[in-house]
């Protein structure tokens, strides 16, 4: 089961959230007042994407019904993979044929082998074309190794084409974070065509993982223009995970500005949005969903929401409100249904102060009625699973050494190698020093001298694009476990109680991953029953660049279902924390940790042992910040946010929120 449809059903943290239902279209308009595109949110991508696929099959069916050819523009990237998917399934086990189906991409890199494993036309073969009957001449796609000179008149060519098969019946398009759609950067012109562009810095950043490097990632590019988008007879706009959220809110409900490219689809007839709910968490509907229609006031988290909302709103903490500011801010029905502000205000305040511990294992000997752990038993087995080799110091690095601290037994777990992560320079480094450690130590050693040949003489002659050896890989395996090691020592943790999983699903030595099979699930079940814990805390984060958060936390999910009914799971309790990426709202918080100074320098300290993604780091997503400088600026902010709402003022506070297997 996917995690995001595990946190919708089973954690109060997505409890009283609206969202659309298509059959009830008069409320759905109440809803969406705010949204000047159609907008359709799905509790999960996969749903989106198998409602898009319906859609288009529908149209290639009907085109061929006609004895017309249906003509698709299409996108390669991990958004539209679950459409495609979906139509390889309909035309494997349903008889789906694309003979009909001419293909337009929307973009490729420039300059660009075709057959460089990052071109459109390597990945639109390998995720999609390849498993359908579509005619190869109908597949169209940029020339990214044409001459210079030659670009302008293979983009007028192209245009052409469009036009020659009466334009684009359907296009899919995804968003970047610039808000950019195909490769029209801000600043496009409406009236655009085909052409050559400048990619911009954030987008090359966005795919510099997959070249290896920012480096090797081109500075230009073809792509169609706004003028071929707006022309196309049918628009779809697919944007899934909360880092999504920003830029589909400029995108659908501010107006329209070529700073954000996609909002010009504001003006077309027949553009619509589909998105997940990650996606949909900075929409008016769901962000303040009291402003667009009435809501379910006996909701603690909905009243939570709106109460701090108001206190950012009005610049007041949460007991200085009044009547009068719930009034002037759409929240009469709120008081109407609670009777006074002072009521709302004591109940939000005191729920909000009881979060706060600095007892995250919980306090033995203590009254734990309004305390977010419980007091026993005093000394607890804690799992810490982290995903990658460092979101544990990162993201709860001084809840860590507070645990460590108190005398509980912590175990770390690292779920994945985070191999890709080190860069081939870095790995470099540890191969030659390696190398000149033994030839000073054992110089007639001839076995390793042959394997640093080995492995030296493939960093040189690797290819943009090329996977690592397994060797290579390996190594930056070791690089990633040395490191984790190291950060945990110095966070207190006991060297036997770091544990490495390295689930399968990962080792692929791409970005792209392998989907969740039982041999990971067993792998994480396994552990899990080994330490038998008291507390488990995993990163619920779902926004990592490349997704394995998302996939090491249904791993996490499955375990869990196949151990419910052990006896000691009945004692178990489980806290998700963040990734790098976000941090929870702090109306949804239920357990926020305070961090002195002292432990905040420690725990940077800690962050600093992961020295390959200090320097150069491959995965930093949309934030340039170091993840030492993200980590303390968002546990800063957390503090402050607390202070500002009439707590004690802390130097730095992490958060969780409670799962309920």
């Amino acid at each position: 089961m996917d995690s995001m449809k595990k946190l919708a059903s089973k954690n109060p943290l997505f409890s009283g959230i609206q969202y659309s239902q298509p059959e009830n279209l008069a409320h759905l308009d109440v809803l969406s007042k705010y949204e000047k595109i159609a907008t359709d949110i799905y509790q999960e991508s996969k749903d989106a994407s198998v409602q898009i696929a319906a859609e288009i099959a529908a149209k290639i069916k009907e085109r061929q019904r006609e004895g017309r050819n249906c003509v698709l523009g299409l996108i390669t990237g991990s958004t539209p993979q679950g459409v495609y998917q979906e139509l390889i399934r309909m035309h494997r086990h349903d008889a789906l044929s694309f003979r009909n189906v001419i293909v337009f991409c929307t973009e490729e890199f420039y300059p660009i082998a075709s057959d460089s494993p990052n071109s459109t036309f390597v990945k639109i073969n390998q995720h999609f074309i390849s498993h359908i009957d579509v005619r190869p001449e109908h597949v169209h796609i940029p020339c990214g190794e044409c001459a210079i000179d030659d670009v302008y008149q293979m983009c007028r060519e192209y245009d052409r084409k469009i036009q020659e098969y009466g334009g684009i019946d359907i296009l899919l398009l995804g968003i970047g974070r610039s808000g950019h759609i195909a490769f029209n950067e801000p600043g496009s012109a409406v009236n655009s065509r085909t052409r050559l562009i400048v990619l911009d810095t954030a987008t090359r950043q966005d795919a510099a993982a997959k070249f290896g490097d920012l480096i090797n990632v081109p500075t230009r590019a073809i792509t169609m223009g706004l003028d071929n988008i707006m022309k196309a007879h049918r628009v779809i706009l697919l944007g899934f995970g909360e880092d999504k959220a920003q830029i589909i809110r400029k995108t659908v409900e501010e107006p329209i500005t070529d700073h954000v490219p996609a909002s010009i689809l504001q003006r077309h007839p027949a553009a619509s949005v589909y998105i997940d709910m990650g996606a949909a968490m900075q929409l008016t509907r769901i962000k303040t969903p009291w402003l667009v229609d009435s809501c379910d006031w006996t909701s603690e988290k909905i009243v939570r929401k709106a109460v701090v909302w108001l206190c950012q709103q009005t610049g007041k903490s949460i007991l200085k409100l009044t009547n009068n500011d719930y009034f002037s801010n759409g929240l009469s029905e709120l008081v109407a249904c609670h009777k006074s502000a002072y009521d709302i205000n004591i109940k939000v305040f005191n729920a909000l102060q009881h979060t706060i511990t600095g007892w995250p294992g919980g306090k033995p000997n203590a009254d734990d009625t309004n305390r977010p752990e419980r007091k026993a038993p005093g000394k607890k087995r804690v799992i810490v699973f982290s995903p990658h080799p460092d979101d544990d110091v990162i993201s709860m690095g001084g809840t860590l050494i507070r645990l460590v601290d108190q005398q509980h037994e912590v175990h770390v777990a690292y779920q994945v190698s985070g191999n890709i992560a080190v860069s081939d320079e870095y790995a470099s480094r540890f191969i030659t020093f390696n190398n000149s450690y033994t030839e000073w130590y054992d110089p007639d050693n001839e076995r390793h001298r042959q394997q640093f040949l080995k492995t030296t003489q493939f960093l040189r002659d690797k290819h943009e694009g090329e996977s690592d050896t397994p060797d290579m890989l390996k190594i930056k395996s070791l690089i990633r476990r040395m490191e984790a090691r190291a950060a945990c020592l110095h966070a207190g943790v006991n060297p036997d109680n770091v544990h490495f999983l390295d689930l399968p699903f990962y080792e692929t030595g791409e970005v792209r991953k392998k989907p969740l099979s039982a041999a990971d699930v067993v792998i994480v079940r396994d552990f899990i029953r080994t330490i038998k814990p008291h507390q488990i805390f995993a990163a619920g984060d779902l926004s990592d660049p490349h997704g394995t958060h998302r996939v090491c936390l249904d791993a996490i999910f499955y375990a869990l279902e196949e151990v419910k009914d052990d006896d000691w799971m009945r004692n178990c309790w489980f806290w998700l924390y963040r990734g790098a990426w976000h941090e929870w709202d702090v109306e949804d918080i239920e357990m926020a940790v305070p961090i002195s100074p002292d432990e905040l320098l420690k725990k940077r300290e800690a962050i600093f042992r992961h020295g390959s993604q200090k320097e150069g780091a491959m995965y930093l997503g949309d934030d340039s910040r170091e993840f030492w400088q993200r980590a303390e600026d968002r546990n800063h902010a957390t503090a402050t946010l607390y202070n500002r709402l009439g707590m004690a003022e802390y130097e730095a506070m992490e958060a969780f929120v409670r799962y309920y297997p």
